[in-house]
């Protein structure tokens, strides 16, 4: 491997930055030999799109210094010897402690994390000032084993009916992997637990429209083949990989918007690091004017109280969380004590 630096000059609002990438020929993907340097000029290709959808928003770095198949950790925030184009907000975790997070608000910045090795972005669905309040409602439509990509896109194509009936626009991206990735712009002005209420209210609906297809079901054991819609990736501190994000699988795949006339036809495979640059510049960014109409999450929250006025209450929360109010057990229902 190269022992020697390169310096990239990437474009962005605040003029021409000079960001110093060591190790540049560092082999992040083996199989395609996608390197450090790969990446860098990746999201310089990206970066406008890039920053549009993760910029101003807290966000975790996942990093893996010795490549996807080595050990990998995240970081939060900025470590020491950050630039000062790169800078961290206040947030607070489930656990009530608050931290500094990191900060994106331009391509130079990204650049910057990938010379601190990270491949994949994790930004949280709320701006940095106003952590609290998220501006998107998100829902990982998530398949289970037996099922597959194409398993999701009519659960995805229901979900979107279920969302314009709650008054809600949705855009749509692969999540890089097998699944696919719904976001809904809304106005911040309700916390976490409300916007996860709402999105437990939407998932519910599609279950009652679509109950042999998808499934709210926590436990593994009683999902079935069938998509998961994973309610708890609206938690405060849950994040997935950000639109134009790569993934730390073997063949570089990008985390992709997508329109919604595509998704019948879409093969996730093909939006990898190397191919979605052109992809820019022909198709140009179907996530461009996601934040030109917010919606409310009115009408799903009134769902969530209809729907526990009838006795469905709340569902449970990941381990790491605090025990929540009205949370139901945590206990695998195969190993749940049986009353005598």
């Amino acid at each position: 491997m190269a022992s020697e630096a390169v310096t990239l000059s990437v474009d962005g609002p605040n003029g021409t930055r000079e960001v110093r990438l060591s190790s540049p020929s560092r082999v992040l993907w083996p199989e395609p030999g996608i390197t450090k340097l790969d990446l860098a000029n990746y999201l310089i290709a990206v970066g406008d799109a890039f920053v549009t959808a993760n910029g101003d928003r807290p966000l975790s770095l996942q990093r893996f210094p010795e490549g996807i198949d080595g050990e990998q950790f995240f970081s939060k925030n900025p470590p020491r010897g950050a630039p000062e184009y790169v800078r961290a907000v206040t947030v607070i975790y489930p656990s009530a402690r608050s931290h500094p997070q990191l900060v994106i608000d331009e391509p130079a910045a990204a650049v910057w994390a990938v010379q601190m090795n990270t491949v994949v972005f994790h930004p949280w669905p709320s701006r940095a000032e106003n952590s609290d309040n998220p501006d998107q409602l998100r829902i990982d439509l998530d398949p289970q084993p037996g099922t597959d990509f194409d398993d999701a896109i009519p659960a995805a194509l229901e979900l979107r009916t279920v969302l314009a009936e709650a008054g809600l626009d949705a855009f749509i991206k692969t999540s890089g992997n097998r699944g696919l990735h719904v976001f809904a712009p809304i106005e911040p002005v309700r916390e976490f637990l409300d916007v996860r209420h709402a999105v437990i209210a939407a998932a519910r609906e599609l279950e009652r429209r679509m109950p042999e297809k998808v499934t709210t079901a926590w436990w593994k054991e009683e999902r079935g083949e069938r998509i998961f819609v994973d309610f708890n990736q609206a938690n405060r501190d849950r994040t997935m990989a950000g639109a134009y994000s790569p993934r730390a699988l073997a063949h570089a795949p990008v985390s992709t918007p997508i329109t919604w006339d595509e998704l019948e036809t879409t093969d996730p495979k093909v939006f990898t690091i190397t191919t979605v640059p052109e992809r820019l510049k022909t198709v140009g960014d179907p996530w461009a004017t996601m934040n030109e109409h917010p919606g409310t999450i009115d009408t799903l929250f009134g769902w969530w109280q209809r729907d526990l006025a009838s006795g469905l209450g709340e569902l449970p929360f990941p381990p790491d969380y605090p025990k929540m109010p009205g949370e139901p057990p945590r206990v695998q229902p195969s190993r749940a004590r049986k009353e005598p």
